[in-house]
């Protein structure tokens, strides 16, 4: 569990951040899937910044589940 301890950070401080009106990543991720009519270089790299806590996230507990799933099939 420790190793989540700092992408779980991360992703609830730099990857929801600002929360007010909403977390920022959602408003970019609303914004892409209506077509990103006019995001500028800036706005793609925000989403980057902001996105990559949860893609490490994802990452480590793809991982982990997939070690899982090979260790059980040799047991």
């Amino acid at each position: 569990m420790k190793k989540y301890q700092f992408p779980l950070i991360a992703c609830l401080t730099l990857g929801l951040a600002p929360f007010v009106p909403e977390p920022h990543i959602v408003g970019k991720i609303r914004w892409i899937i209506g077509g990103a009519h006019g995001m500028a270089a800036i706005d793609w790299f925000d989403t980057v910044l902001h996105g990559a806590p949860w893609l490490v996230l994802l990452f480590l507990l793809a991982r982990d589940g997939i070690a899982k799933l090979r260790a059980k099939k040799r047991a």
